[in-house]
């Protein structure tokens, strides 16, 4: 085997190293190409999937705050309930906040806040059925004790106008039941018991008077009172020390009488005795029972 000569042995060394190299610096500029190309699909995916989870946390921040904006709007007529939802309030205000300051990349803490958020929209569903009930509740009752009031109202109107017809009933039967007068005379007599006008003659007084009947009338006996006035207005008195209660007070009388009343009709006669002296003029009777005045009559002396 001829010896090759070192010169061109050293050209050919030469030669493949430097072919070598070039199949290297190409390898490697594929490697680098691919490279890059793999960076820059995993750089798009990331950029793509950050994206979508800010997009994902903004949406999760706009409900969020929608909620909590039907928070504030919720109001109620009950002070249980209200205290509840001022506590719900701090709650979704709590969230709020915590969704602002969290990465959109923390996916853990997203999906922690999003099961909150449904906790938190069920609470409020919760909130709305329970205060429609208790609305609800409340006008049945309203309508309820409207309908008591007005009934009771009837009821009270009712029972007034039957008060009122008892009273008007009551004082027609009292003033039915009073007995009264009728044929009421006054005569004047002399010393034998004859009728006289003559004032100088006249001993004593007789006035006659019947009693009517009625049915309605208070049974038993009855005091019948004169009051004889002369020409002057004094009241005469015939020292019986006779009275009676009328408007309240005591009435001194002239004369007076009992009789037993059943009812029936009674005549009487009442006598005005011991008066020392008659005047010329015109005497006034007025005759009386515990009821009231019965009538009234004249008397003229000359």
């Amino acid at each position: 085997m001829e010896k090759e000569d070192p010169i061109a042995r050293l050209e050919r060394e030469k030669a493949e190293k430097k072919k070598s190299n070039g199949f290297a610096v190409v390898a490697l500029a594929i490697v680098a190409v691919g490279l890059a190309a793999a960076l820059a699909i995993v750089g798009t995916r990331d950029y793509k999937m950050v994206k979508e989870l800010e997009a994902d946390k903004a949406d999760l921040s706009e409900r969020i705050e929608t909620l909590q904006k039907e928070f504030a709007d919720l109001s109620s007529d009950y002070d249980f309930i209200n205290s509840q939802l001022d506590s719900s309030r701090e709650e979704v205000a709590v969230l709020v906040s915590r969704i602002k300051s969290t990465e959109a990349t923390n996916r853990a803490k997203m999906r922690q806040y999003e099961k909150e958020l449904g906790t938190l929209r069920s609470i409020m569903r919760n909130y709305l059925v329970q205060i429609d009930s208790l609305n609800q509740q409340n006008q049945k009752l309203s309508a309820e004790l409207s309908s008591t009031k007005k009934t009771l109202a009837e009821a009270t109107g009712k029972n007034q106008e039957l008060e009122a017809q008892n009273k008007d009933l009551s004082s027609k039967v009292a003033t039915g039941s009073v007995v009264k007068a009728r044929g009421i005379v006054c005569k004047a007599y002399n010393g034998s018991d004859k009728v006289t006008d003559r004032s100088s003659r006249v001993r004593r007084l007789a006035v006659e008077l019947s009693l009517v009947e009625n049915d309605l009338a208070k049974r038993g006996p009855m005091t019948v009172y004169l009051r004889v006035k002369d020409p002057e207005g004094n009241l005469l008195l015939d020292g019986t020390d006779a009275s009676f209660a009328f408007g309240g007070e005591a009435v001194a009388a002239t004369a007076s009488r009992e009789v037993d009343y059943e009812g029936s009709e009674v005549d009487m006669i009442i006598y005005v005795n011991d008066i020392p002296q008659y005047e010329k003029g015109v005497y006034t009777v007025d005759v009386y029972s515990v009821s009231g005045l019965l009538g009234t009559t004249e008397l003229v002396l000359r």
